[in-house]
């Protein structure tokens, strides 16, 4: 892996890993300083998005977003996960990508001590109807508990039979769906505030409209799919685009991984 931005003189002993652009495999510990939350200042929760596309935009191929990646994509996938307090999916994408409960990572163990936070993050599902097999490990066999955020309509039979698995339903929302936004405070009032969602496109889209979503980590795959596969965002437009600064941007075999943050001196007009 190399880092194509920022480059910044070898002898700045802050320029961090990969400050030349060497291509070298970095180490975990050098992922994770690339990839590090921002010092908290006075927010809350801080939400980053992880996704991956191909050139010409899809997000996935045969409904999964695997055929797109690498093991680079995946070494990075792992490193924003053991940096999460709790990683947010959207119910379809549980069931697509076939979600397993997160797990401890040795190489991020002390570092997860030493920030108070649990030995692996909360999987949190977003899902109005509740419409999950509640027999799989992601309920039935966790670290940490797993979350649902759910609106407060769902039904109570299915509220009970999660409750029944081990998950924790968290009301997020008045009707049938959650609002992000209180999704978000929830979380927080959990202690969660380094937040990770990894989608599904819809749920990505509805936090994006809500204005919520501080960080996007997007891996570039060169590859393409056509057909009409869904983008990394759905649902309907924003009045206004958000402004997202380019913070850093790395290469590995012809994949960019590129980190956004919201541009906090840009009013969102582009």
């Amino acid at each position: 892996m190399r880092r194509l931005f920022p480059l910044l003189p070898v002898t700045d002993q802050t320029a961090g890993p990969g400050s030349d652009g060497a291509d070298r495999e970095w180490s975990p510990a050098e992922l994770a300083a690339a990839y590090a939350y921002p010092e908290p200042d006075g927010r809350r929760t801080w939400l980053r998005a992880n996704m991956v596309s191909t050139l010409d935009g899809a997000a996935q191929h045969d409904g999964r977003s695997q055929p797109i990646s690498s093991a680079a994509d995946m070494r990075v996938f792992g490193t924003l996960r053991a940096l999460a307090d709790v990683v947010i999916a959207g119910a379809e994408t549980v069931r697509q990508e076939g979600y397993r409960p997160a797990r401890a990572r040795a190489d991020f163990a002390e570092a997860r001590r030493a920030a108070g936070q649990a030995p692996a993050p909360v999987v949190a599902v977003v899902s109005a109807g509740l419409e999950l097999d509640f027999s799989l490990p992601l309920f039935t066999s966790p670290l940490v508990p797993t979350l649902i955020l759910t609106g407060a309509a769902a039904a109570p039979d299915r509220i009970a039979a999660a409750e029944r698995a081990g998950a924790r339903v968290v009301t997020a929302g008045d009707g049938v769906g959650v609002d992000p936004a209180r999704a978000l405070a929830a979380l927080a009032e959990l202690g969660h505030t380094r937040l990770l969602t990894e989608g599904g496109p819809r749920l990505l889209g509805q936090f994006v409209a809500a204005g919520v979503l501080d960080e996007l980590c997007l891996t570039v795959s060169p590859m393409l799919t056509a057909g009409d596969a869904q983008r990394i965002a759905g649902g309907p437009a924003v009045e206004v685009p958000t402004r997202f600064a380019l913070v850093s941007l790395l290469e590995e075999e012809g994949f960019l991984f590129s980190r956004y943050r919201r541009d906090q001196g840009d009013p969102g007009q582009v």
